[in-house]
């Protein structure tokens, strides 16, 4: 799988990066078929709802997955993104069936 990260609009320490790679990684045991996977980590001003937004979009084949989580931290908003992607994994995975 190949996996893109970017930070809009700021630079993310390599701490961060790491553990947004090593979350998506664990994806593959899901589904295997998985090709790309694009990370988006974006700042936004709504400080109330935690102002960290994380969008992750995984290209697997014949379809496109896309879960978005905002929080205040990018890891509590990565964790619920890749939660929300494994449940969509399951999803097709049992239409498949």
């Amino acid at each position: 799988m190949n996996i893109l990260i970017q930070s809009i609009k700021f630079d993310a320490d390599q701490k961060l990066l790491s553990f947004v790679d090593t979350k998506i990684k664990k994806l593959e045991r899901f589904d295997d078929a998985i090709t790309t996977a694009e990370v988006f980590l974006k700042l936004d001003k709504d400080h109330e709802h935690g102002n960290k937004v994380v969008t992750i979009t995984l290209s697997v084949p014949g379809d496109q997955l896309v879960a978005e989580r905002r929080s205040h931290t990018f890891e509590e908003a990565t964790d619920a993104a890749v939660d929300a992607l494994k449940k969509q994994i399951e999803k097709i995975k049992h239409k498949i069936d």
